[in-house]
């Protein structure tokens, strides 16, 4: 019975740290996009206007490439850790970096654009914090198999410790 609890707890917590890893990768372009930045603190009076225009209407268009772009690579990260119970948050991290690595070079990776997208250190910063994200949500009970808090013994070390 344990064991269909936490499998059930996985398919509650496995979307939740997704969606959780897509907002943080999603804020972390906008924040790595410095024309935002310098929209806001410019010298046009429209420029703060545009700038959260931007962000209002662009952000949660942002949001939805994130699910799409990174879902794919993700869930192979995701898969590996759960069938390895990995609960590190050094993989997860890692794995974000490898997701938001490949949905940039299948978004276009130098579209020329000049935004955030064209930036290397930005998708890998996003990848980090995503990973990272979906680590604090669900990746470090990772594994349905294997309890979280509980450590299990052998038998044999309980006996020589009595």
């Amino acid at each position: 019975m344990e064991h269909l609890i936490r499998l059930l707890m996985r398919f509650l917590l496995v979307p939740l740290g997704y969606a959780a890893a897509s907002i943080t990768a999603t804020v972390m372009v906008l924040i790595a996009w410095w024309q935002f930045a310098d929209a806001t603190l410019g010298q046009p009076a429209d420029g703060a206007d545009y700038a959260i225009f931007g962000v209002l209407f662009g952000g949660p268009i942002l949001l939805l490439v994130m699910f799409g772009l990174i879902l794919l690579p993700m869930i192979v990260g995701i898969l590996i850790s759960d069938a390895f119970a990995i609960r590190s948050w050094i993989f997860h991290a890692l794995s974000g970096v490898a997701s938001s690595w490949v949905g940039w070079q299948l978004f276009g990776a130098d579209a020329g654009t000049g935004t955030a997208f064209d930036q290397p250190l930005a998708v890998i910063a996003a990848g980090i914090a995503a990973g990272f994200a979906y680590w604090a949500v669900a990746g470090f009970s990772a594994g349905f198999y294997k309890p979280v808090f509980r450590s299990d013994t052998p038998a044999a070390v309980r006996a020589t410790a009595r």
